[in-house]
């Protein structure tokens, strides 16, 4: 089936929900026999996706430069587990491995990464699919704010219409699949 890439928080300060959310999003792809690649870390919602996806049989890739290797947050569970020189070369990796992309709620990293391919979308550099997953209007505000882009001719109505806008894994995972076939 597909590789998946889930970009989502590593922070260790969350909410439970968000770790079960993430754990949801790790075995979806797993029951639905697709390979996860993540940032191939242990912690936060990284790590919850990463075990939740091997708690329903299913493969996962991590992506992870050295420097936080060094610091001891590597998944070492994963199936495969990719180490890079820096954070730039992560994501270029994560990219280049991944068949679509679903986003959970996260921080500056997590925007970082949606935005590289989202961006890289627009460009016409990949036309893998991208989903957000607006769990409990998380992304409301930012969403909000970028449709005002378009308005202002910042942004094509069709560059803002690459990026699929779900509330639940399910239909993240129903978004993508049909946008793969």
């Amino acid at each position: 089936m597909a590789a998946i890439c889930v970009f989502c928080a590593s922070s260790r300060t969350l909410d439970q929900r968000w770790l079960d959310l993430a754990a949801e999003a790790g075995a979806e792809i797993a029951r639905r026999g697709h390979t996860l690649v993540s940032g191939g870390g242990c912690v936060g919602m990284m790590g919850a996706v990463a075990d939740g996806a091997r708690s329903a049989g299913g493969p996962t890739l991590g992506v992870i430069p050295q420097a936080l290797v060094d610091l001891e947050v590597a998944d070492l569970a994963s199936d495969e587990l990719l180490v890079t020189a820096d954070m730039a070369d992560r994501k270029t990796l994560m990219i280049e491995k991944s068949d679509a992309f679903l986003t959970l709620p996260g921080g500056l990293g997590t925007l970082d990464e949606l935005f590289e391919v989202w961006t890289t979308a627009t460009l016409a550099l990949h036309a893998k699919p991208m989903v957000l997953v607006d769990a409990d209007g998380f992304y409301r505000p930012l969403l909000d704010w970028l449709a005002t882009l378009a308005d202002r001719n910042f942004l094509k109505p069709a560059g803002l219409g690459l990026l699929m806008v779900v509330d639940t894994i399910p239909a993240a995972l129903e978004a993508l699949e049909a946008h793969l076939t």
